[in-house]
């Protein structure tokens, strides 16, 4: 995990979902708010986003999931960073997520889901308090 220059975070789109309005956006906001984003793009395997947040030396790792398949994606990343001795990458999440899965995801080391409403100025606050707390 890098300790200085601006937080780093993955914003990725994994699975068949084809609708990224709503990355783009948060990407967007993180990205004005100075931090820097790599947007991995559409149709991204959990190998694939792992392997882009470590090459990029990422502090985070949002991911946009609208598909239904929340569970089985967010799962095979947690078990990817740990296994390639990078659970220091803070995983969080949005899009399409039933409140009652949100425990089960945060059980599988998820830290925050946020659901459609949430507030881009509420994203980056949390970003920002728990990715680096000490580069805020």
């Amino acid at each position: 995990m890098g300790v200085s220059g601006p937080i780093r975070v993955v914003v990725a789109k994994p699975g068949l979902d084809g609708h990224d309005r709503g990355a783009k956006v948060i990407a967007r906001a993180l990205r004005d708010a100075g931090m820097e984003v790599i947007y991995t793009g559409l149709h991204q395997t959990p190998e694939q986003i792992v392997d882009t947040a470590i090459q990029e030396d990422a502090d985070g790792i949002g991911l946009s999931v609208l598909s239904g398949a929340h569970m089985t994606l967010c799962a095979k990343v947690m078990e990817l960073l740990r296994e390639r001795d990078a659970a220091d990458i803070t995983v969080f999440g949005g899009g399409i997520i039933p409140d009652d899965d949100i425990p089960l995801l945060k059980e599988l080391g998820v830290a925050e889901i946020f659901t459609p409403g949430a507030s881009t100025r509420d994203i980056v606050a949390w970003v920002r308090g728990h990715l680096r707390p000490a580069a805020a």
